[in-house]
């Protein structure tokens, strides 16, 4: 059963949390939360898995006791979307790898946070780094294969061994519904091609799940051409 913790038996009595990154992360280790599985900012810590974070509400209890200006989010959507970004990541990232990421793009922040925890990696905006940080989402990516086969051009295969995808199996819907939620600016498909995005709208009447299907083909078709090489 999971009680109430009392946290001064298990801190020095003169000791006290200041609102550091460093002393926040230390209380909710203290308490049982496993932080891997956490977004922090200063703000706000979001939940990426409910589970293994092992966040429960008498531990967000207790954290608002000792943090009551720091909003615990637990967003199923935020949860979902982690889930389908860390299916990429546990594949492309290295332990301990730089990571530069894009200005200005709080979902991709987001995502990788807790990554500076679970794998060692150190998010970087400029200088040297070992792995970029690609934000195409699910949608673009899927209209840029469309653009490729109605321009005659076939399947374009974009990917980089040096870049890193978190959002290509996360689609606009899901990403702008959490924005949304959590009082952020929407974001925009980049890819405006008019027939493309036609022809994907008028997927998304008759076969609502297809955006991942047809990523799942287009990269079957190109391990097999590497393959063959």
């Amino acid at each position: 059963m999971d009680l109430m913790f009392n946290i001064s038996g298990l801190t020095n009595d003169e000791e006290e949390f200041s609102s550091s990154k460093k002393d926040v992360l230390k209380f909710l280790k203290i308490i049982g939360v496993d932080s891997r599985f956490i977004s922090y900012t200063p703000q706000k810590i979001y939940i990426n898995n409910l589970r293994f974070s092992k966040f429960s509400r008498k531990r967000e209890a207790t954290f608002n006791k000792q943090y009551p200006e720091i909003e615990v989010v637990r967003n199923k959507l935020f949860q979902k979307i982690c889930s389908k970004s860390s299916r990429h990541l546990a594949l492309e990232i290295e332990p301990n790898s730089r990571i530069l990421v894009p200005e200005d793009n709080f979902m991709i922040e987001l995502l990788l946070e807790p990554y500076t925890r679970k794998y060692g990696v150190e998010l970087v905006r400029d200088g040297e780094y070992d792995l970029k940080v690609n934000p195409i989402i699910l949608d673009d990516e899927v209209n840029g294969i469309f653009e490729g086969i109605f321009n005659g051009e076939g399947l374009n295969f974009n990917h980089r061994d040096d870049e890193i995808y978190p959002l290509a199996n996360v689609s606009l819907e899901w990403i702008n519904s959490f924005l949304e939620m959590d009082g952020h600016e929407l974001v925009e498909n980049k890819n405006k091609n008019e027939l493309a995005t036609s022809f994907s709208e008028f997927l998304d009447d008759v076969a609502p799940q297809y955006k991942e299907n047809v990523v799942k083909a287009s990269e079957f078709i190109e391990k097999k051409l590497e393959a063959e090489k």
